[in-house]
């Protein structure tokens, strides 16, 4: 199928930032026959946690969702199995190769991005390496579309629309609950957008790549699939929460993720720090994942719906058209308004062993009371009446027991009464 010519429709990785720099000294992948022109070679393997896992914090979420159950479809340039991250039986499903034909596998990858959009979705943990996955516990399907992203020269090469188009298709019929596209261009294709429809009217979580094409600030560039009904298209932010200078702006970036120099794994084995919206998006989609095994009786629509709505708080406030609803949290997204511990247990109530001779002291100490209490009551009554005897008997003695006699009342003197009536004025 002849290959489009005046509109770009490109991996995202095709930004010449992502040139995987090679290793010395470690084999290539087996790949069929013919299939890679030349192979990019494995990497050497990066301990260290990096700062993307670090700030999401995607561990948090696993106790209540690990992605079980959940089959993510990667359309992309292959994932390949080699890397030990990818090497638990049946944790990638064999796929479809739509570039090599000859009804191969996707499980192979000739320039890693594939690879490494995977590994951001369900990357096992290793020994001693920091990076993993967001939904380790998920199931990959590989559908690859592409060989590579760069030319020979490093020239951006195009992928046939109606291949991504029949990719969709495919991972729908084959049981994809959640569809990753790290892909965008200008050009509305109806190939995909049909596609897309077909995937968003079977209940798929779709998540697509906003882009990397922004210039400046000053327009808006449109990018499909993100910008298609149903998508929920993805920004890149670096460590410090920017939006990346060239992650594009427009009413499709519903959501932002790390994207700037976030660790990959990479064909074969090793890692590499990768750059671009393409690498925003699988944080998530694996987040879409960790939702969909917690919370199964959610659609796709509402899916989408509660990841952006407990995205984090970013930069453009919410609704932004750099920054969407905010940055993915993959915590809240699975326990928002789930009784993430057990009901904690109602202690046994056992009453304390009655202190008989504490008892009997506070006894002993309110009887004392009470009897001093009226004592003192008695005690006062008797010198009143007392003093009250002796001044009975004083007064009686100066009168001579004779009996005293009340003053008489004065006579109520005449009262004057006025005239029933009092006229001031005159009359006339």
């Amino acid at each position: 199928m002849a290959r489009v010519k005046r509109h770009r429709l490109v991996s995202i990785a095709a930004v010449a930032l992502l040139l995987f720099a090679a290793s010395g000294g470690v084999a290539h992948a087996a790949t069929p026959a013919g299939a890679c022109r030349d192979a990019v070679p494995a990497h050497a393997r990066i301990a260290a946690q990096p700062w993307a896992q670090q700030m999401l914090d995607p561990d948090a979420a696993w106790p209540y969702s690990r992605g079980g159950g959940v089959v993510v479809a990667v359309v992309d340039s292959g994932v390949d199995t080699d890397h030990p991250q990818f090497k638990r039986p049946g944790k990638v499903l064999a796929g479809r190769d739509f570039v090599a034909g000859a009804n191969l596998p996707g499980t192979f990858d000739c320039d890693s991005h594939g690879t490494a959009v995977a590994s951001i979705i369900a990357g096992d943990s290793l020994p001693g390496i920091g990076f993993h996955g967001i939904a380790p516990d998920a199931r990959i399907l590989p559908v690859r579309v592409t060989e590579r992203d760069l030319g020979d020269q490093g020239q951006t090469l195009r992928i046939s629309p109606q291949t991504i188009g029949d990719a969709i298709r495919y991972a729908v019929d084959q049981g994809a609950r959640v569809l990753n596209l790290s892909l965008a261009g200008t050009a509305d294709f109806p190939a995909i957008r049909d596609a897309v429809a077909y995937a968003v009217a079977r209940d798929v979580v779709v998540v697509a790549a906003a882009g990397n094409a922004q210039q400046d600030t000053s327009t808006e560039l449109p990018s499909y699939p993100a910008g298609y009904p149903g998508v929920l298209g993805v920004g890149e932010v670096d460590i410090d929460g920017a939006r990346a200078p060239n992650s594009q702006i427009g009413p499709y970036v519903g959501i932002v993720a790390p994207g700037g120099k976030v660790l990959a794994a990479t064909r074969v084995d090793g890692h590499a720090y990768v750059e671009g919206t393409s690498f925003a998006t699988p944080f998530v989609t694996g987040t879409a994942a960790l939702v969909r095994a917690a919370w199964p009786q959610l659609s796709a629509a509402e899916v989408i719906q509660r990841i952006k709505a407990t995205a984090s708080p970013a930069r453009g406030g919410e609704g932004s058209d750099s920054y969407g609803a905010g940055l993915v949290n993959p915590y809240r997204a699975v326990t928002d308004g789930m009784n993430v511990g057990p009901p904690a247990a109602v202690p046994e109530f056992r009453p304390a062993p009655v202190d008989q001779a504490a008892l009997d002291h506070a006894k002993w100490l309110n009887d004392v009371e009470n009897n001093a209490g009226w004592l003192t009551l008695a005690v006062l009554g008797a010198i009143v009446l007392a003093v009250l005897t002796v001044l009975a008997l004083r007064r009686g003695r100066r009168r001579g027991w004779e009996p005293g006699r009340a003053p008489s009342l004065a006579a109520e003197p005449a009262v004057n009464e006025p005239p029933e009536q009092i006229f001031l004025i005159p009359k006339s």
